[in-house]
C-alpha cells in the first residue's frame, strides 16, 4: 500500500486495518453480479490518519478507535440493497472514518477478490484530508 504525501515536517499517527473480509455483498455493474441471489466477498483496507507532535496516549481515549469503521463494514454494508460501484461504498466509508473527531485524514481501498475468477483482483481506492 502506498503512503500518501503529508505536508512536510507534519507527523503523523496512523491505525490500520487490513483485509476486512465482508463475504456477502452485493455489488458490481456485471449481469451476473446483479442478479437478486449473488453476492460475493470484498476485502477492506482502511489507514487512519492523525496530525500529532509526540503521541501522548495513555489510554484508548487518546487512541484512534478503529472498533466503528470494522462494525460499520461488517454489521452494516451486507444489509445493504445492491451497489452498483465500489465508489459508492469507499465515499460511505470516508465519512464514517471523519465520524472520529481525531481523523485527520484516511486512506481507504476495497477489493474484489473473485471477479475474475483469481486471474486479476480490481480494486478502488481513496486518500483524502478532512475537510477543513
Amino acid at each position: 500500500m502506498t503512503t500518501p504525501a503529508f505536508p512536510p515536517g507534519t507527523e503523523w499517527y496512523k491505525v490500520e486495518i487490513n483485509d476486512l473480509r465482508v463475504d456477502n455483498m452485493k455489488v458490481g455493474i456485471a449481469d451476473w453480479e446483479r442478479h437478486p441471489d449473488k453476492t460475493q466477498p470484498i476485502l477492506v483496507d482502511v489507514a487512519l490518519y492523525r496530525a500529532v507532535g509526540a503521541l501522548n496516549a495513555k489510554t484508548i481515549d487518546d487512541c484512534i478507535n478503529y472498533v466503528h469503521v470494522i462494525s460499520h463494514v461488517t454489521e452494516k454494508w451486507p444489509k445493504r440493497p445492491h451497489t452498483d460501484l465500489l465508489e459508492t461504498l469507499l465515499e460511505e466509508l470516508v465519512g464514517v472514518c471523519f465520524e472520529d473527531a481525531r481523523v485527520d485524514a484516511c486512506r481507504v481501498k476495497i477489493r474484489k477478490p473473485h471477479v475474475f475468477n483469481g486471474y486479476a483482483v480490481p480494486s478502488v481506492e481513496f486518500f483524502r484530508m478532512r475537510p477543513k
